[in-house]
């Protein structure tokens, strides 16, 4: 295959660009809030209820609809919302919808209630997902080829600036001798409170898209398509957590017997295989459903999708590339809080606030590299990056605390968040979450780049809706196989893993060059009116 040296054409800037690129930015502060709250916040509200470590690590199944919203995401390409649009409407009625989700949420105890608690995170991150649908297919549609690396960096700018609130000073918040005296129900309750204020900003000030193709499948199947492929998804559940724990003990329940893990142990291994075979057998399941009741949307987007040369290849791409930083991170926050034991505002501070300002510096990096590296270089530099800096949360491990100098950041009150007393920040945490955070911020600008730049616009929401899907395996999926593992193999080896299962990617990077060098041009026009 020969390479392609594409030269993108610059777009002219204007006011009307200078405003959907401040939209973009917004909507990911929109797209972010909800996300630290059925991850890392949720982590740590359940780590200092003294959950182990294992069962935190599958409470991230919470965020299974991550990896699943491609099967929805269909009804939001193919339907308009009445009065607001077909991008705005969605928005709107899912943003309400998140805020009365959290409020629910604070109200129940995730102890003494755990199974209702979890059944809740799945809802919000349902909701949050259907939300990240809309915001990507509106954002992919608004920006022309020439603004998606510095959209996908202000849209990263945004999105970790609602990281920040909702997953740092929120640590801030809740610690008892630090800072507010907050309760996690109280942080969960005012983050509802800014989901709403976001609905009614996205009702009022979001521009509205010049009318798009819109797919031409008839209404009613797409209908029952869904709730088809809805159907199989609940009798693979079913079937799997029936004959699911049983099979899996027939395989491996010798194997482990034979060996050294405790019996605790064991089970949860047991447990994660059960989970893996049914995962197996939903997913096509719900293939066949879909063809079956001929969800015409959702295979329509996907048609349009795999026509593309490579298509396979880039969907294996993605699941690899952030793998290795979805590992490394899935159960940070309780290796810093437990194994490490640094305090809630240390972590708030260091990780939450300092880490996220780190991402939005590398992605700004990242999108100002973009436009003299090109996407393929850009995928391939950031990627060495996020890799090697995997190898700092190794060093952590193995030295522990107070190897080198730290510094002390004086008490505080900014009326929003406060410091009570001064902070000591451990001066290895700081240098670890400083390689991690900008080499994930510039990762990440690069690959919503690359995401973009493989859509279809009359499948925007479908497409885009698959592509983050996959490339949300890792942070989802790797989550209960994280949490067994390092409770298994400890936490220095377990960082090596994470560390190994980030090359692949590079390796497939290298092999795909030419297909993604190709995905630089994109003579489209945006479609939005100026």
């Amino acid at each position: 295959m020969a390479e392609v040296d594409a030269v993108v054409p610059r777009a002219r800037f204007s006011a009307t660009t200078a405003y959907r690129l401040v939209v973009v930015t917004l909507l990911g502060f929109a797209s972010g809030l909800p996300l630290a709250l059925t991850g890392q916040a949720m982590q740590a509200w359940l780590s200092v209820s003294g959950v182990d470590i294992a069962t935190i690590g599958f409470l991230s199944l919470v965020g299974l609809p991550y990896t699943f919203k491609f099967l929805w995401a269909p009804l939001m390409d193919r339907f308009e919302l009445p009065w607001l649009g077909r991008r705005r409407g969605w928005l709107v009625l899912t943003q309400l919808a998140l805020a009365g989700a959290l409020l629910w949420m604070a109200a129940t105890s995730p102890t003494a209630a755990t199974r209702a608690f979890a059944l809740l995170a799945v809802l919000v991150a349902f909701l949050s997902a259907s939300q990240d649908v809309v915001v990507d297919a509106y954002r992919t549609d608004a920006l022309h080829a020439s603004e998606r690396g510095l959209g996908s960096s202000l849209f990263v700018l945004g999105y970790r600036f609602a990281m920040i609130l909702s997953g740092g000073i929120a640590f801030i918040w809740v610690d008892p001798n630090q800072g507010g005296g907050w309760s996690w129900p109280e942080v969960y309750r005012f983050m509802a409170g800014v989901m709403a204020a976001a609905a009614v900003f996205s009702a009022l000030a979001l521009p509205r898209l010049t009318a798009a193709l819109v797919p031409t499948s008839v209404a009613r199947r797409d209908v029952l398509g869904f709730v088809a492929v809805l159907a199989a998804v609940a009798v693979g559940v079913f079937l799997s957590d029936r004959f699911g724990p049983a099979l899996a003990t027939a395989l491996l329940g010798g194997w482990l017997g034979a060996g050294a893990l405790p019996a605790a142990l064991q089970a949860k291994w047991i447990d994660l295989a059960a989970l893996m075979l049914g995962i197996v057998f939903t997913l096509p399941l719900a293939a066949w459903a879909a063809r079956t009741a001929r969800f015409e949307t959702l295979l329509g987007g996907l048609r349009s999708y795999f026509a593309q040369r490579g298509a396979a290849a880039f969907l294996a791409f993605i699941v690899l590339y952030k793998l290795g930083d979805a590992f490394a991170g899935s159960l940070m926050t309780p290796f810093l809080l437990q194994a490490m034991q640094y305090s809630t505002a240390e972590v708030g501070v260091v990780n939450k606030v300092i880490g996220l300002w780190l991402t939005i510096a590398g992605a700004l990096l990242g999108g100002a590299l973009m436009l003299r590296l090109g996407l393929w270089r850009a995928l391939l530099l950031f990627g060495v990056l996020q890799m090697v800096s995997n190898l700092g949360f190794w060093w952590l491990a193995v030295n522990g605390r107070g190897v080198l100098p730290g510094l002390t950041i004086p008490g505080f009150d900014w009326g929003f968040v406060k410091l009570v007393h001064a902070t000591p920040v451990d001066g290895g945490l700081l240098l670890v979450i400083a390689a991690e955070n900008l080499s994930g911020g510039m990762g990440t600008a690069a690959f919503l780049a690359f995401l973009m730049s493989l859509c279809n616009q009359r499948f925007t929401a479908t497409q885009f809706a698959l592509l983050s899907a996959f490339a949300s395996v890792g942070r989802v999926w790797v989550g209960p196989l994280a949490g067994v593992l390092a409770e298994s193999i400890g936490w220095p080896v377990f960082f090596i893993v994470s560390t190994v299962v980030a090359l692949p990617a590079l390796l497939m990077l290298w092999w795909m060059r030419a297909s993604v060098r190709a995905l630089e041009y994109d003579p489209a026009a945006p479609i939005v009116a100026d």
